[in-house]
C-alpha cells in the first residue's frame, strides 16, 4: 500500500468496481467520481451508490480507505452526441466500422474533469477501467490514448498525475478472476448483484453474471467472460 491518494473513475459497472477494489487494496485513500452525461443506462448511477455501500459494510479492510464520492452533471456531452447510448438509435455498426455506442470524447472529458477534481483534492493518481483486450474498438480506451492524456494533464496542470489502467491488457474472464483474487467470493457477489453493465439499462432480468438484457454488446461480453472464467476454474 502506498500513501498516495487516488480517484477512481467509477461508473458502477463491473470494470470500474474491479478497479475500485484494486485501488483500495493499493492506496491509503481512494475517492470516486461518476458522470451523468445523459446516458440511457442512467441506472448505473444508482448502482454505484449501492456498490459503495456494500464496500463500506462488507469489506472492513477497505472501508476506512474509501473517501468522498463526486458526481458531475455533464449532460452537454449527451446533447452533442448522436449515439445509441445517449439517443434513440438502435445499437449497430457505423459505416466506419465503429459501433454507434461510441460516445466521442467521453473518456477524454472524464479524465480531464477527474484531473481537475484531483488537483483540488490533492490526489495524484487517476484510475480507470479502460481496456484494449476486450473492447469495441473505442479509440479513447487505448493505451496510447491514456499515455497521451497522462502527459497532457500533467503538463497542463503543472503537477505529476499518473493514469492507472489495471485492466488494460486482460480480457473479461481475467477481469472476473482478478476481482475474485482481490475480494474473494464476496466481491464477485457484489459484482453479480449490484453492478450494472447493460447498455439498455435493464435491471429486470437477472443472470448468473448479473442483471441485463443479455443481448446488447456489453451484456454479451460480460456473460462470455463469466462463462470462460467458470470454465477455467
Amino acid at each position: 500500500m502506498t500513501s498516495r491518494t487516488a480517484i477512481v473513475l467509477f461508473s458502477g459497472g463491473q470494470d470500474s468496481t474491479t478497479c475500485l477494489a484494486w485501488a483500495l487494496d493499493r492506496y491509503e485513500r481512494v475517492e470516486t467520481i461518476g458522470f451523468d452525461y445523459g446516458q440511457k443506462h442512467k441506472v448505473e448511477l444508482e448502482c454505484r451508490r449501492t456498490v459503495r455501500e456494500r464496500i463500506l459494510n462488507d469489506f472492513p479492510q477497505w472501508a476506512p480507505r474509501l473517501g468522498e464520492d463526486h458526481v458531475l452533471n455533464i449532460d452537454v456531452l449527451g446533447k452533442i452526441s448522436e449515439t445509441a447510448l445517449t439517443g434513440d438509435a438502435e445499437i449497430a455498426l457505423q459505416a466506419d466500422g465503429m459501433p454507434n455506442t461510441f460516445v466521442p470524447g467521453r473518456n477524454l472529458l472524464f479524465l480531464t474533469l477527474a484531473a481537475a477534481v484531483a488537483y483540488r483534492r490533492g490526489c495524484t493518481v487517476l484510475v480507470g477501467g479502460m481496456c484494449e483486450t476486450d473492447y469495441s474498438g473505442y479509440p479513447d480506451c487505448r493505451d496510447n490514448t491514456m499515455k497521451a492524456m497522462q502527459v497532457a494533464l500533467s503538463l497542463g496542470m503543472a503537477t505529476t498525475l499518473v493514469i492507472e489502467t489495471p485492466l488494460m491488457w486482460i480480457d473479461k474472464a481475467e477481469t472476473w478472476r482478478f476481482a475474485a483474487r482481490l475480494g474473494g467470493e464476496k466481491l464477485v457477489k457484489v459484482i453479480q448483484e449490484d453492478t450494472h453493465t447493460c447498455y439498455r439499462g435493464d435491471r429486470q432480468h437477472f443472470h448468473e453474471w448479473g442483471s441485463g438484457c443479455g443481448t446488447c454488446p456489453a451484456c454479451e461480453l460480460r456473460a462470455a467472460g463469466y462463462r470462460n472464467w467458470q470454465k477455467g476454474m
